[in-house]
């Protein structure tokens, strides 16, 4: 069974891009991640150490995302990915790395890397 928990919009300041002035002003990132978990623990003994804390997955994001800076959105995500791994509820993830910022030269609305990765 797989049970999926979603957090969403977790937005905080970083200073990643392969571009000095990326590095030295940063820009907001935005982060969606989905975590498969076994939900049946947590459920039927309503448990919190069963499961994922979501309020604390969210305050690590943020802390993954201020961290030191990378050149690559997919690196970030990389790193997102791994802290959710830690949790030892979490299967696996599909982790959302948005730079809204980004520098392109055309109209858009988003650039984003999604990856997926579980437990080995």
């Amino acid at each position: 069974m797989v049970d999926q928990l979603k957090l969403t919009g977790v937005r905080a300041t970083g200073h990643h891009g392969v571009f000095d002035f990326e590095r030295r002003d940063g820009q907001e990132f935005v982060v969606d991640v989905v975590v498969d978990i076994d939900a049946t623990a947590s459920s039927s003994g309503d448990d919190l150490d069963a499961t994922v804390h979501y309020g604390v997955l969210a305050e690590e994001i943020v802390r993954d995302i201020e961290n030191e800076p990378v050149d690559l959105i997919e690196t970030l995500a990389e790193r997102i990915a791994a802290t959710v791994l830690s949790h030892a509820a979490a299967r696996r993830t599909t982790v959302t790395v948005h730079k809204p910022g980004a520098p392109i030269t055309v109209p858009f609305t988003d650039v984003s890397i999604s990856i997926d990765r579980s437990r080995a």
